[in-house]
């Protein structure tokens, strides 16, 4: 991992203790408009009045999920709450709350999970309002690692699943395609020095420009607007469209066509790129799509195909798409 910034000799996580971190990081944590309980017991509280709850959980390592050298601490907590509050919405629900471990250098300086509880706080802010961090844990790794668990509510409806789906409805997407992957092959061609290693200043001088990948901002609320719009199926685009559209159409026994008009500048990019969090879902024929979805497809009875023609389902693998070598 790359070198932090040097904190002051006795302000990193190792000479402060657990619980002097903890003190100073509570007061940036956001609270849940659902908590009961929060941070500073054994587990946190947290109501359920549909009598369910959505959970779901995802880990951020560093090396094939970030780089310290391209994303803030800010960047950071934002990503770790933008990827989970996307899961609980791909579901139709409203998050309510998130759990955060992780597990740190020991030299590292405090203000590096200073960083990520403000990008925590306020991600949750503006993409979830009246969610919040319930707690969590710390530890100490050699690998800076984040991992948060997410909670919704359903409100009182069924779950919109991937499995839903039926032959002629609509596929719409509300975000963005393709924009992440583009702004980390901007990451990866102009953000490196000459022996291809990640440079912070380089990559300090694209921030308008990648955006999408350090810190997306998916249509949280609008999870909620398709379930209530009559959703059939509807999952997160993590791993690209072609992917991820895949999954959705196997659990549902159908096939999806694209549009690649529909698709934006570069349908290429699109169908492959991963990480926008954006939120693919299916409408019937007859629905009225709720803002900000767009049609992009329609769904039909077999195979992932682009203006008829056959796709090659190409996208994120983290077991296979990552290389340590650009560490």
């Amino acid at each position: 991992m790359p070198s932090l910034p040097q904190p002051p000799i006795n302000d990193t996580l190792e000479a402060v203790g657990e619980g002097a971190v903890l003190g100073r990081i509570f007061p940036r944590l956001p609270a849940a408009a659902s908590e009961l309980v929060g941070p500073g017991d054994d587990a946190a509280v947290v109501t359920a009045p549909d009598g369910r709850y959505v959970v779901t959980t995802d880990m951020m390592v560093h090396g094939p999920d970030f780089r310290l050298a391209w994303s803030t601490p800010h960047d950071l907590g934002w990503k770790a709450a933008a990827s989970n509050l996307s899961d609980i919405a791909a579901m139709g629900a409203s998050p309510t709350a998130l759990v955060v471990a992780i597990a740190a250098p020991a030299d590292s300086p405090v203000s590096l999970l200073e960083g990520i509880a403000d990008g925590l706080r306020d991600a949750c802010a503006a993409l979830a309002p009246g969610c919040g961090v319930v707690g969590g844990d710390l530890s100490v790794s050699g690998t800076l690692t984040i991992a948060v668990t997410a909670l919704g509510d359903l409100e009182g409806r069924e779950p919109v699943l991937r499995s839903g789906a039926r032959i002629g409805d609509v596929v719409a997407v509300a975000g963005a395609l393709g924009e992440a992957a583009a702004a980390l092959r901007l990451l990866f061609r102009d953000a490196v020095d000459a022996a291809g290693h990640p440079d912070p200043r380089l990559a300090e001088s694209l921030r308008s420009r990648t955006g999408p990948q350090l810190a997306p901002a998916p249509p949280i609320s609008a999870g909620r607007a398709a379930a209530l719009a009559g959703a059939t199926a509807m999952l997160d685009l993590s791993d690209g469209l072609a992917i991820d559209s895949g999954r959705l159409a196997r659990a549902s026994g159908v096939g999806i066509d694209f549009d690649s008009m529909l698709l934006g500048d570069d349908p290429a990019t699109a169908m492959a790129g991963g990480e926008d969090h954006s939120l693919l879902a299916t409408f019937p024929p007859d629905a009225a799509l709720p803002a900000p979805f767009r049609r992009i497809g329609v769904c039909v009875a077999s195979g992932i195909a682009v203006d008829g023609e056959a796709y090659d389902p190409v996208g994120w693998d983290p077991y296979r798409d990552w290389s340590g070598s650009a560490g």
